[in-house]
């Protein structure tokens, strides 16, 4: 806090600063937000079959549902490029 606070300031923390929210106008941040839960928010039947197909593949669920979401693509086993490369990603964010 400044020694010299300007008339006026109820010595907050600078509005400049970035918060939870990010860049951009504030209710971005709540659209985003409600859109990506729908997008992940699935029957409970399908989330365990996609659980057991990624099981299947060697990839974690999220990996599994992003390729659906991100391509439109149900991997298979005959899908060793496509499944390599997201293996190897996950390896460079370990």
């Amino acid at each position: 806090m400044p020694d010299d606070p300007k008339r006026g300031d109820n010595g907050g923390p600078p509005l400049e600063q970035p918060h939870e929210w990010g860049e951009g106008p504030f209710g971005n941040y709540f659209e985003w937000k409600a859109a990506r839960q729908k997008a992940w928010d699935v029957p409970y039947d399908i989330a365990v079959m996609r659980a057991r197909r990624a099981e299947a593949l060697g990839l974690t669920y999220d990996e599994y549902a992003l390729e659906i979401m991100e391509r439109g693509h149900y991997l298979q086993k005959t899908d060793t490029d496509r499944i390599a490369e997201i293996k190897r990603r996950r390896a460079l964010r370990y």
